[in-house]
This record gives structure tokens, sequence and C-alpha cells, in this order.
């Protein structure tokens, strides 16, 4: 029994060495972290991955946190402040822009819809709740890389980042000035950099030290939803933002 759950204390020792300044790890740096011997290490991330408590990459072979544990995370945000205060205010935008509204979190290098109320429109964006979509190239995913610190921000532009589009910005300098700009209107657009046909404006919703929890947003087909037509809309998903900012703030614990 005792070695059961010593067993178990390692594997939750692997799986703390994630973190948001660190969200991808070779197995070299796990074992200088839990200060195991490489093969105890190598079998515990075996069993993790096989049970999608982590994941490999193919390519690079380092590892980051699996799916198995964002469904566990789904238990606790179905439940949590954010949720439940963001999804009224979702309401009030997805009845004023008429486009698919979304709330996301960031996970790694990725945003994750935690809620998604659709268009009422016949032509509407798809997306669902537990999608991950990576934070470089989305309206979401910007206005948090925006009220991130500049490690956090380093750390995404320095992976080799996929041109998904013809739109798709991956030049550092230009993303250092764009993230300016958002911080300057308390807002971010993007033009169809993830995927073709698909515009979103987005605010981010913030703690007391002015740190990005989560982001709301408004996304829909770019014929309708246009760059003139996010930037005339975009103070109102700041305000908004804004709005669930505040009753987060207040209703924080002491």
């Amino acid at each position: 029994m005792e070695d059961s759950i010593r067993a178990v204390d390692r594997a939750l020792d692997v799986l703390m060495c994630f973190s948001s300044s660190t969200p991808e790890l070779s197995m070299t740096q796990i074992t200088e972290k839990v200060g195991m011997h490489k093969s105890t290490v190598h079998r515990l991330l075996g069993t993790l991955e096989a049970r999608k408590f982590v994941q490999r990459d193919p390519v690079t072979g380092r590892y980051r946190p699996g799916l198995s544990l964002l469904q566990l995370a789904f238990l606790t945000l179905e439940r949590s402040n954010l949720r439940e205060i963001a999804i009224p205010y979702m309401h009030r935008l997805n009845a004023l822009h008429l486009e698919t509204v979304t709330l996301s979190i960031r996970d790694g290098s990725d945003m994750v819809y935690l809620a998604v109320l659709e268009s009422p429109q016949k032509v509407i964006m798809a997306a669902k709740p537990g999608e991950r979509l990576p934070v470089f190239s989305t309206a979401s995913g910007k206005v948090v890389m925006a009220y991130s610190n500049e490690e956090f921000i380093k750390h995404i532009l320095s992976q080799e980042l996929p041109q998904f589009t013809s739109y798709t910005i991956r030049d550092e300098k230009t993303m250092f000035h764009i993230l300016d700009l958002v911080r300057e209107r308390g807002f971010a657009y993007s033009e169809q950099e993830y995927e073709e046909g698909i515009n979103a404006v987005a605010a981010p919703i913030i703690d007391k030290n002015q740190v990005a929890l989560a982001s709301i947003a408004v996304a829909g087909p770019a014929f309708r939803l246009s760059v003139e037509r996010m930037l005339e809309i975009g103070p109102s998903v700041a305000q908004i933002a804004r709005e669930i900012s505040k009753e987060i703030i207040a209703s924080a614990p002491i």
C-alpha cells in the first residue's frame, strides 16, 4: 500500500512541474525538477501518457498537460465564478451583435473555450466548449498575451509557429506592435489568422493585478465581421469585459 501511495505522490510531483511559465518540458527537465532517477520518471510519464494526463510532442519529444487534466478541470470550471458571472454578459453581447460569443482561458500555448453562445444567424462560426485554439493567432489569445508578462510572450514567439493561413502573423516585431495596440484599445481582433473566412474581436477579463484571467470574444464569418465592423464593436466587447472583471474582483476572497 505504501508503495502505491508513493507512486501516486511521485506522479503528482511530475504533473506539478508544469506551469504557465513552463507549459512544456523535456524528460531531462522533469527529472531535474523532481529529483528522481530518469528511469523512474520515464515509467511515470509512460503511465501518465497512456491515461492522457500528459501528452508528448512527436516532433520535439517534450511533454505537456493532457486532455484528462482538462476534463477534470472542467468539472470545477463548470461551477466556477468566472463562467457563472460571465454567462449573462455573454448573452448581452450575443443579443447586441448577433454573432457567436465565446469565453476562453489560457492553457499553456492554447486558448480553451469554457462557454460558447452561437449566433442566431444562418451562417455561424462552429465552436464548442473544450475546443483548443493557439494563443498567438486568435483574438482571444492576443488579449491574454497583451496582459501577460513579457517572458511568457517571448516564450510563445520563440516557438516554431505554424502558418495556418496567409494572414497568420508570426513575426516577433509585428506581434509586439500589435500587443501595444491591444493595450491602447482594450481589445484585439484577428483577421482570418487561424482559419480562412473567420474573424473575431476579443477583450481581456483581468484580475486586480491587471493580469488576464480569461477573454471574451465575438466571432463570425469574415463577410459579416469585417475589420471595420470589429473596430466598431470592439469598445462594447471591452466594456463588457471590464464589467465582468469588476464582478470577478468583487467576488474574490479577501
